[in-house]
């Protein structure tokens, strides 16, 4: 795989940041939810973010900010 550009580093990063908060954000809100389809819904959401996190990973770590 290449090394990411800048901009491609910055925009995955920003991906990232934008996933994990809707990963935090599901997750809290669970604990505070009373409807269990609700709750189910936000389930699928966090395990979503989980996987869309654990795909952009190998992508970040091959940026030339890391270097």
């Amino acid at each position: 795989m290449e090394k990411l550009a800048f901009h491609e580093t910055f925009e995955t990063h920003e991906i990232l940041n934008f996933k994990t908060i809707c990963l935090l954000r599901s997750k809290f809100m669970q604990g505070i939810c009373f409807d269990n389809e609700l709750k189910a819904l936000m389930e699928k959401d966090v395990q979503q973010s989980i996987q869309d996190i654990n795909e952009l990973l190998p992508f970040y770590k091959n940026s030339q900010i890391l270097e």
